[in-house]
C-alpha cells in the first residue's frame, strides 16, 4: 500500500514539508508502542535519511526503541558521525549491525530460481538473512529509510536491499554481490528490475511478510546552484513506493551523454569516502561513459584503506583490481576469495576491464599501495592544485591550457552513461 507519494524532477521538498508528510503517515498507524528505524550509515549521508530519522524520533520519542544503521559490511558509525547525521537522537538508541554474527535466516531462495534469473551464470541458493533485532525485537513497525539511486549491485538502491543487504549476513551479501557482478554491471545499473532485485523480492514475498516494514524512500538531486535538494518522497509497505522512486531517480540522477568522455575528474568528500570499497563508485558510476583509452582521475583526500572490513581489505590487497576473467579464475582456485564473494564482485566493479586508466590521488595511502592493486598513482596536492574542486563545476570544464575534462563532485549521487552503451 502506498501511504505518501510526491515528487518530480522540479520538486523541492522543504524540511517542514518532509516532517509534515512523515508525521501524517505516522498518525495512520495509531499509538504503536515499539518502533525500529533502519536508516543508512554515514556513507549515505546525502540520502537525507538523517533528517528523516530525526523527524521520526521527534514524533515517537521514547516509543522509538532502537536505531539500527544498515551497515552491510561497513564499519560501525562513530559518535561524531552519529551526531553529524542524526543530531539530537540519543546515542543509547543506536545498535551496531554485525554482518558475520547475530543473524536470523528467514528462508532460502531456491537455487533453481537464482539460476534462472541469472541466466545460468550462478547456481546457488540464497539465504534471506537479517539482523536478529528485526525478528526478536517484537516491533510494531519497522521504518526502513533511504535514498533510491542507481546502484552497481542491485540496479537501483534501497527498498528491501536496505533490509537483506544493509542488515544482512555474510553469505547473503556475498552471494547477492557476486550474482550482480556475474550477470553484468552494465546490464544492471539504473534498472529497477534486475536478477538481484528479483531474488530480494522473492525473499520479501515468501519469508518476510510477518515483519512490519514501512519503506520511506527519498530521491535527491541538485538544483541549478548545485545545492542538494529532495526531489521526491515515497512511503509504502510494498514495491510500489520503490518503483515510483526509481522512475524519478532515473530523471534526476541519471545523466545520459551524447558523446563518450575522454577525461573524467571525480572528487571524493573525505567525510564520506575513506576506502576504495566506497570510492570505486567513481569507477562503476562512470564506466559506461568513459571512452576506450580514456582516463579517470580520482581526488580522494580521505582515502586510507581499500576495504572497510579487515578481511576484505586484505583480499583486495592480495588480488588487486583486474579484469573479470581473472577474478573468476581466482574465485575458482582460491578458498579465501570463494568464501568472500562480495570481495570478488567488488574487484570486478572496480576494474575498467582494461578499457581506460584509473588514477587515484589518495590522502593517506602510499604510491606503492595504490599501484599494488593495479591503479595508477598521482600526488593529491599536485592534482588538487590543477583540478581545484572549488573552481570546477559539475559537467564539462575547459582548463586554462585548453584541456577538456568532465567533473563529478560526488559519484554517489548519480550515474553517467554514453547513451549507446546504456542501450
Amino acid at each position: 500500500m502506498l501511504y505518501f507519494s510526491k515528487g518530480s524532477s522540479s520538486t523541492v521538498l522543504t524540511d517542514e514539508e518532509l516532517r509534515s508528510a512523515l508525521h501524517s503517515v505516522f498518525e495512520k498507524f495509531g499509538n504503536v508502542k515499539r518502533v525500529l528505524a533502519i536508516p543508512p550509515d554515514a556513507t549515505r549521508f546525502h540520502s537525507y535519511a538523517g533528517p528523516l530519522t530525526v523527524f521520526t524520533y521527534q514524533y515517537y520519542q521514547d516509543r522509538l526503541k532502537a536505531v539500527l544503521p544498515a551497515l552491510g559490511t561497513h564499519s560501525a558509525m562513530t559518535t561524531s558521525q552519529i551526531d553529524h547525521m542524526f543530531p539530537a537522537v540519543p546515542h543509547n538508541l543506536f545498535k551496531v549491525h554485525d554482518w558475520r554474527n547475530g543473524l536470523v535466516t528467514l528462508g532460502e531462495v531456491p537455487a533453481e530460481f537464482v539460476n534462472s534469473v541469472s541466466e545460468q551464470r550462478v547456481n546457488y541458493s540464497w539465504p534471506a538473512q537479517v539482523d536478529k533485532e528485526l525478528v526478536e525485537g517484537n516491533y510494531d513497525v519497522i521504518y526502513s529509510l533511504g535514498q533510491v539511486v542507481p546502484h552497481e549491485v542491485v540496479g537501483m538502491a534501497n527498498y528491501n536491499k536496505n533490509i537483506f543487504v544493509g542488515t544482512g549476513g555474510s553469505e547473503g551479501i556475498n552471494k547477492s554481490h557476486f550474482l550482480g557482478a556475474a550477470y553484468g554491471m552494465e546490464r544492471i545499473m539504473g534498472r529497477a528490475d534486475t536478477p538481484v532485485r528479483q531474488v530480494l523480492n522473492y525473499a520479501s514475498d515468501h519469508f518476510a511478510k510477518h515483519l512490519p516494514f514501512i519503506y520511506i524512500q527519498t530521491v535527491v538531486g541538485k538544483d541549478v546552484s548545485g545545492k542538494l535538494v529532495v526531489r521526491g518522497l515515497y512511503i509504502g509497505d510494498d514495491v510500489e513506493c520503490f518503483l515510483l522512486a526509481s522512475k524519478l531517480s532515473l530523471e534526476v540522477n541519471f545523466e545520459m551523454l551524447d558523446h563518450e568522455l575522454d577525461k573524467v575528474i571525480v572528487y571524493l568528500d573525505p567525510s564520506e569516502f575513506k576506502s576504495t570499497w566506497l570510492g570505486n563508485k567513481s569507477v562503476y558510476r562512470t564506466r559506461m561513459a568513459i571512452a576506450d583509452e580514456g582516463e579517470l582521475v580520482i581526488l580522494a583526500p580521505g582515502l586510507k584503506e581499500f576495504g572497510e572490513d579487515p578481511t576484505i581489505d586484505k583480499l583486495i590487497r592480495k588480488y588487486g583490481y583486474v579484469k573479470t576473467p581473472q577474478v573468476l579464475e581466482h574465485v575458482k582456485k582460491n578458498d579465501d576469495l570463494r568464501n568472500n564473494l562480495s570481495a570478488a564482485a567488488h574487484l570486478i566493479h572496480g576494474s575498467s576491464e582494461g578499457r581506460f586508466s584509473i588514477t587515484y590521488c589518495p590522502g593517506m595511502l602510499t604510491k606503492e599501495e595504490i599501484e599494488s592493486v593495479n591503479f595508477k598513482y598521482a600526488d593529491l596536492h599536485t592534482m588538487m592544485k590543477r583540478y581545484d574542486p572549488a573552481q570546477l563545476k559539475d559537467g564539462y570544464n575547459v582548463m586554462p591550457d585548453g584541456e577538456k575534462i568532465f567533473y563529478i563532485s560526488n559519484p554517489a549521487l548519480g550515474l553517467w552513461a554514453y547513451k549507446e552503451k546504456f542501450k
